[in-house]
C-alpha cells in the first residue's frame, strides 16, 4: 500500500507538492511558537535573575509594581524612606545569615574625551552586590571594600556604555567623567540583554558614598539582600524583616512600614508573562493545521476523482474497499509527513538565522519534532478519511465505463 501511495504522490508532483507545502507551513508555524515562546521563557528567567538575581529579595519603601495606584498610595504613606543608617543597622544585626547591598540608582549622562554616553543608569552600592545578584563581570573586577570605604572613584561599567565611549579599545584603566568627577574604569560587564524592555547594558557602578558625592543622598535606598547559603532564603527574608520591624519599633500587629519583594514574586511574575503570551500558542497552532487539512482534503479528492477509473479497474480485479480506504489514507498521510519534515528543517533554519540577532537560545527540541510530526500524520489521516471513503464507494461498473 505504501508503495502504491507513494507513485501516486510522485505521479502527480503539483498537487503533492501544494499539499506538503500547506502542512510544511502549519508544521513550521508550530516549531517556531512552541520553540519561541520556550526560548522566550528561559530568556525572561535569564535576564530576570540577572536584573534581580538568584534566590534575591529587595528590601525597599516600595518594592512591588503590581499594586493598585491606591495601594501605591498607601504604601507611601505608610512606609518611611530606607537610610543607609538602616542598612548599618541590619549589617549589623544580620549574624551572619544574610548578605545586604544598598543600591541609589539615577539617570546621567557619562563622558569621554569627546564621546558621550546619555541616559545611563548610573547605581551607588556596596561591594556585597558582586556577592549576590549575576553582574557579569567580562573584564577587570568589581568593586573592592576598601573602594567601598573610601569613596573611591572607581567604576564598572555595561557593554553598551564601553562600545560607546571605547569604541576598539580596552575600556580598563580609562577615566570616564560623570556629574563632573572623573571615575577610573576597573571592569566591564559582559552582555546582558534587557529585563521589562529595559535594557541592562547601560549600567555604571560605583561605590554609593561616591555616587551620594556626586548625586548627594537618595530620597530613599534599596536593598538587595540573600542568604550566604543556598535554600535558607526564607530564614534570610524572616530576619531580615523582624530586624527591620526592630529597627522600625514596630509592636506585634502593626503593619511594616517598609516592602519586601521576594523572589518567588519575581520569578512569578516572569511565569504569569510566559503563560499568558504561551495561551496564544494553541489556537495559532490549531488554525495553521485547519487549513493545512482543507488543503490536503481537497488535492486529495482531486486524485481520487481523476484516478475514478483506475480505482474500479481495482476494485473490479478483487481489490476491497479496506484495500482502498488504506491506500488513500496512506498516500495523504506520506504528504503530511514529507511537508512536515519540510517544515521542521526550515523552521530550524528561521530560528537559527534568529537565535543571533535575538541573542536567545532557540533548539528545536527532540519531543517538539516529534510530537510536531505526529500531528502532521495525524492531521494527513484526518485530511485523507473523506477522500478514503468516498474512493471506497466508487461503483467499479461506473467507474470503468468513465473515459
Amino acid at each position: 500500500m505504501l508503495v502504491e501511495a507513494a507513485r501516486g504522490c510522485a505521479a502527480n508532483p503539483l498537487r503533492s507538492g501544494l499539499g506538503a507545502l500547506a502542512i510544511a507551513v502549519a508544521v513550521g508555524t508550530i516549531a517556531v511558537v512552541v520553540t519561541g515562546l520556550d526560548g522566550f521563557a528561559r530568556y525572561a528567567q535569564r535576564a530576570s535573575a540577572r536584573a534581580f538575581g538568584s534566590d534575591t529579595f529587595v528590601l525597599a519603601r516600595v518594592a512591588t509594581s503590581e499594586v493598585s495606584r491606591k495601594e501605591l498610595a498607601d504604601q507611601l504613606a505608610r512606609n518611611l524612606p530606607v537610610r543607609r543608617s538602616d542598612v548599618r543597622f541590619l549589617d549589623r544585626h544580620a549574624d551572619g545569615q544574610v548578605l545586604y547591598a544598598p543600591l541609589a540608582q539615577t539617570r546621567a549622562d557619562v563622558t569621554a574625551g569627546g564621546r558621550k554616553f546619555e541616559n545611563a543608569s548610573v547605581s551607588g552600592t556596596a561591594a556585597t552586590l558582586f556577592d549576590i545578584r549575576d553582574l557579569g563581570i567580562a573584564r577587570g573586577r568589581f568593586l573592592g571594600k576598601d573602594e567601598e570605604d573610601r569613596a573611591a572613584q572607581v567604576a564598572v561599567i555595561g557593554m553598551d556604555v564601553a562600545e560607546a565611549l571605547f569604541p576598539g579599545l580596552d575600556p580598563i584603566g580609562r577615566v570616564v567623567r560623570i556629574g563632573g568627577r572623573g571615575f577610573t574604569v576597573i571592569g566591564t560587564q559582559e552582555r546582558q540583554g534587557s529585563s521589562g524592555g529595559v535594557s541592562l547594558d547601560r549600567f555604571v557602578w560605583m561605590p554609593l558614598q561616591a555616587f551620594e558625592r556626586v548625586f548627594g543622598a537618595p530620597a530613599s535606598l534599596q536593598v538587595f539582600a540573600r542568604a550566604p547559603t543556598v535554600g535558607l532564603t526564607r530564614t534570610a527574608e524572616d530576619r531580615t524583616r523582624a530586624t527591620m520591624r526592630a529597627r522600625r519599633q514596630l509592636r506585634p500587629g502593626e503593619r511594616d512600614t517598609f516592602d519586601i519583594l521576594t523572589p518567588e514574586a519575581a520569578r512569578s511574575f516572569v511565569q504569569r508573562l510566559s503563560e499568558r503570551i504561551g495561551a496564544a500558542a494553541a489556537p495559532i497552532s490549531i488554525m495553521a493545521l485547519l487549513a493545512a487539512i482543507v488543503v490536503i482534503t481537497n488535492t486529495t479528492l482531486v486524485s481520487v476523482t481523476q484516478r475514478t477509473r483506475e480505482i474500479g479497474v481495482r476494485r473490479a480485479l478483487g481489490a476491497a474497499r479496506r484495500d482502498i480506504v488504506i491506500e488513500v489514507l496512506a498516500e495523504s498521510s506520506l504528504i503530511a509527513v514529507a511537508g512536515g519534515a519540510v517544515g521542521l528543517a526550515g523552521a530550524q533554519a528561521l530560528l537559527a538565522l534568529a537565535s543571533g540577532p535575538l541573542d536567545i537560545d532557540l533548539p528545536v527540541r527532540a519531543s517538539t519534532m516529534v510530537w510536531s510530526l505526529g500531528a502532521a500524520a495525524a492531521s494527513g489521516i484526518v485530511a485523507g478519511w473523506y477522500p478514503a471513503r468516498r474512493a471506497a464507494r466508487i461503483d467499479p461498473i461506473v467507474a470503468i465505463r468513465q473515459e
